[in-house]
C-alpha cells in the first residue's frame, strides 16, 4: 500500500501564497494520476487540480490561473503553489495518488489533509 503524508498548509491572509506537498512512500511500483481535492465546511470534497504522469495538468475553474500543481516523478511527490488567495480557499486539502504496488496491485490512496486558512 502507499502511504501520503501532506504538509504546506497553515494561515496566510487574502492574496497571500502557500505550497502544498504531498509525499507518497511504502512499496510503490508506478504512480499515475495524482491530484488535489478540497473539503470546505458544510461542503462535499471538490477537484481543485490533477496531474498525469507525464505531466499534464487539469484544474477546476476555481484554481485556473492562480494555482500551480507540479510533480516530482523521481520522489513520489507531488505539489500545489497556490497564489493570490481568497477566503473562499479556506479548506482541507487531500491529496489523491493513483498506482500500483510492487506486487503489481492497483491502488488509490488519500492523505489525511492539511488545512488552509484564508483570513486576515
Amino acid at each position: 500500500q502507499a502511504l501520503l503524508v501532506e504538509s504546506g498548509g497553515g494561515l496566510v491572509q487574502p492574496g497571500g501564497s502557500l505550497r502544498l506537498s504531498c509525499a507518497a512512500s511504502g512499496s510503490i511500483s508506478s504512480v499515475n494520476t495524482m491530484g488535489w481535492y478540497r473539503q470546505s465546511p458544510g461542503k462535499e470534497r471538490e477537484l481543485v487540480a490533477t496531474i498525469t504522469s507525464v505531466g499534464t495538468p487539469n484544474y477546476a475553474d476555481s484554481a485556473k490561473g492562480r494555482f500551480t500543481i507540479s510533480r516530482d516523478n523521481a520522489k513520489n511527490t507531488m505539489y500545489l503553489q497556490m497564489n493570490s488567495l481568497k477566503p473562499e480557499d479556506t479548506a482541507v486539502y487531500y491529496c489523491n495518488v493513483d498506482g500500483y504496488t510492487s506486487y503489481d496491485l492497483h491502488f488509490d490512496a488519500w492523505g489525511p489533509g492539511t488545512l488552509v486558512t484564508v483570513s486576515s
